[in-house]
């Protein structure tokens, strides 16, 4: 040990000392958001206020069946708080540390304390298996490695020797050793990153975007049109006065109820929650673990996903790949040296793998020289009939420096991917230690042992599927370059991997993007900035990786997936996690996004068209001084046959439609001139009735014509019309009919018709109306304005 404090550690009073000064490794993050924010931004709405008045005012009224719509606010509101509270709880466990204790050495002792009891300058003992509990200085190193794979992406252990810095997160991989904790609790690295991956942010949705973007227009629309309802309902029945004397308010209170109903498209917001939420529930049954809903969504839209290799593209252990004789010396004696290493119980995991490939019976061994990153080679001496032998196992640059020939073959097998390892006979035996130079041996080469990672089984043929679909592999990696250039080509990804360790600007970065597609040696830093480059650039990313060195990049990725063995925070940050590993999960999930987008534009189209002839009603009923042409149940019962129950089926149904930019637009174009052409309609058939029929019956036929044409916009939405689809359509037609002639139905809907000319009158205004559709949907079809759905 260097210094007094590095023997002894610190002593009890220091230690308090620094607990009190707040130098403790205690962390103290705030959650990413409060339960109360949750619940304050799912429930205090705009559109949720507005029916919320609707509803008391239908309570004041005293009439429960025309508040049905109110429904629809409750259960939207609760699958949005049951949402985020769990990505709530999610983020909250995001905890970059897995070991709850640490050794540390304090008044000459060496004892066990909570990660959260270690203070500044603590001396920590370090063992194999143990987490770095806070960023440290190595003070003493007994061959000591550290693994950092999970921080930096690099798959080989790390020697530490004294000096050497130690971040937070990382284990001990071999040796044993002491260091000084140079920085605790948010200081440290592991809480900086945590810090940073706690940071709640929604995934960016274009189907929500375009959603929000049509309720904020809706809010702009909605004042004035809700002010002038009202201000009509007044007028229409004789001014103030006249409503209070004669108690005309009620009437007047239901129809400015169903004016605005009419107007929110309610069921829109919890038709993409449900779409989302069931595409979910169907992954969560393949081992698809949905962090976030809109993810399903986001994966449609991708065009360029992101690889990390250790643990994404590989299982991250290595596996036997060759032997290569060399100068001619017999097989046999190499396969019986190698079964000697494997039979090592406490041997590294290299050498361990070698017991699965190769077993002689009959060896005696005689003495071992363990592994040591200093010396770089392990030994074993063994008696096998009678003939004792001296091997050593290590790096080709150390144990075959005095032989060209052999050094070179080793180089080139190093330069197609595969970890390298010489075999050599040591002719006087073994040295005294690993801390003995080679070159002061007699050694002959007798093999080299080549070893490649194991390739996860799924990832070439899931890759081949994304090719295909147009999406661009970008394979981003810590390791070694020619190591990822070599597992690259063997998944199906061409190329030559470059070192990102020469790239030292964003521009250099984004000229190497466009030349290629693999790099090695990428620091977490340059992971976030290749994706930001590439969505820049206009592209939708999607990230996948393992390690906490991916969880940034995965979380500003457009879609972040994370495998299921990856570190806590990565997939506490990510969308999506692999929850078995299997890289082949991903077509289903892309599969099942199209379905969902695809889908909720061609419902969304009907619920925008219902907002659309609302709004259009509202006014005309309003500055021509007119009864409202319906009762707020009236129009729930057309909302439920023609768009609500309608809509959840297509929006489950199959549909293989690649994904097209511009839902918004498209959206718009249909949704808007067919509301005008359904309020066209319903003016056109309440007008002539409600001045020489009764107003309820004139309400009833006009219900009936509001529904053919809402029926034909179904229709139109829903082709190709296979036969589940005509049934569906079908089906509600049937229902509303059924609701006409069933007493206790016609009585609770208000539906008073009478089977005269009216009616008739009714019904071809209504088919009117949707020859109006169909011509609009043909017209708009030519001139590009809407696509086919499928």
């Amino acid at each position: 040990m260097p210094d007094t404090l590095s023997s002894a550690g610190l002593t009890s009073a220091e230690v308090a000392e620094r607990h009190a000064t707040g130098r403790g490794n205690e962390i103290k993050q705030p959650t990413s958001r409060t339960v109360s924010d949750i619940l304050r931004e799912n429930i205090l709405t705009l559109f949720n206020g507005i029916l919320t008045v609707c509803f008391i005012a239908v309570l004041i009224l005293g009439d429960l069946r025309d508040g049905f719509f109110y429904g629809i606010v409750v259960v939207n509101a609760l699958i949005g708080i049951v949402q985020e509270l769990r990505a709530k709880l999610v983020l909250d466990r995001a905890a970059l540390l897995a070991a709850p204790e640490a050794a540390v050495k304090r008044d000459g002792a060496v004892m066990v304390v909570a990660i959260t009891e270690v203070v500044l300058d603590d001396l920590l003992v370090l063992r194999p298996g143990d987490q770095v509990p806070a960023d440290a200085r190595v003070v003493e190193s007994i061959e000591l490695s550290l693994d950092e794979s999970l921080l930096t992406g690099e798959s080989e252990p790390v020697p530490k020797d004294a000096g050497a810095g130690l971040l937070s997160g990382s284990h001990v991989a071999g040796g044993t050793g002491y260091a000084v904790v140079t920085a605790v609790g948010a200081d440290s690295y592991a809480s900086k990153l945590t810090a940073e991956i706690r940071r709640h942010s929604l995934a960016h949705s274009e189907l929500r975007d375009a959603t929000n973007r049509i309720l904020v227009y809706l809010s702009w629309i909605l004042g004035p049109v809700i002010l002038i309802t009202l201000i009509g309902r007044v007028l229409t029945y004789g001014g103030w006065a006249n409503l209070v004397v004669n108690g005309l308010w009620r009437r007047a209170l239901l129809d400015a109820v169903a004016s605005v109903v009419g107007m929110i498209p309610e069921g829109l917001v919890l038709l993409i929650s449900l779409a989302f939420g069931v595409a979910a529930i169907q992954l969560a049954g393949r081992k698809v673990l949905v962090q976030e809903l809109a993810a399903v969504e986001i994966l449609a839209r991708v065009d360029v996903l992101c690889l990390d290799k250790t643990g994404t593209l590989t299982t991250g252990e290595l596996g036997f790949d060759r032997l290569i004789q060399l100068r001619g010396h017999p097989l046999a004696d190499a396969e019986r040296a190698l079964a000697a290493f494997g039979s090592d119980d406490a041997a590294n995991a290299t050498a361990g793998i070698l017991s699965a490939h190769f077993r002689v019976d009959g060896l005696v061994i005689e003495r071992r020289i363990p592994f040591s990153s200093g010396g770089k080679f392990s030994g074993v001496a063994f008696r096998f009939d009678g003939e004792s032998s001296a091997w050593l196992l290590g790096a080709p640059e150390r144990l075959l420096g005095a032989h060209a020939n052999e050094l070179a073959e080793a180089n080139r097998a190093a330069a197609a991917g595969h970890r390298t390892l010489a075999l050599v006979r040591s002719v006087a035996g073994l040295p005294a230690d690993s801390g003995t130079a080679p070159s002061d041996l007699e050694l002959a080469p007798v093999a080299l042992i080549t070893f490649r990672e194991s390739v996860r089984p799924e990832a070439p043929e899931t890759l081949r599927y994304f090719a295909e679909q147009s999406v661009r592999v970008v394979v981003l990696s810590g390791d070694n370059p020619m190591t990822v250039s070599a597992v690259a080509s063997t998944i199906g990804i061409a190329g030559q991997a470059i070192d990102a360790s020469v790239l030292h600007t964003d521009d250099e970065l984004e000229a190497a993007l466009g030349e290629s597609s693999i790099f090695g040696r990428v620091s977490p830093a340059q992971k976030r900035t290749a994706i930001g480059i590439l969505q820049r650039q206009g592209r939708t990313v999607a990230m996948t990786g393992d390690g906490v060195n991916d969880a940034m990049a995965i979380k500003d990725a457009n879609l972040g997936i994370a495998m299921g063995d990856a570190a806590a925070a990565t997939k506490a940050v990510s969308r999506l996690v692999l929850l078995d590993n299997r890289f082949d999960r991903l077509p289903n999930v892309l599969s099942l996004g199209r379905r969902v987008i695809a889908n909720v534009e061609r419902v969304a189209n009907i619920f925008l068209a219902k907002t659309v002839y609302g709004i259009l009603l509202a006014l005309v009923s309003a500055v021509f001084l007119l009864p409202f042409p319906f009762l707020p149940r009236q129009l729930t019962l057309v909302s439920t046959l023609a768009i609500g129950i309608p809509s959840f089926m297509l929006a489950l149904a199959p549909n293989r439609k690649i994904y097209v930019p511009g839902v918004l637009r498209r959206i718009l174009a249909y949704s808007i001139p067919s509301g005008i052409i359904a309020a066209a309609t319903v003016v056109l058939a309440y007008v002539p009735l409600y001045r020489t029929i009764p107003l309820d019956e004139a309400r009833s036929v006009t219900t009936i014509a509001l529904f053919c044409v809402s029926l034909w916009i179904l229709c139109v939405l829903a082709r190709p019309l296979s036969w589940p689809r005509f049934a569906l359509v079908a089906a509600v037609a049937t229902a509303l009919v059924l609701v006409c002639v069933i007493p206790f139905t016609r009585d609770f809907f208000a539906m008073h018709i009478l089977v005269n000319a009216a009616l008739g009158y009714g019904i071809l205004v209504g088919a009117v109306g949707a020859c109006g559709i169909e011509l609009f949907y043909r017209l708009a079809k030519r001139r590009g304005l809407v696509f086919d759905r499928e």
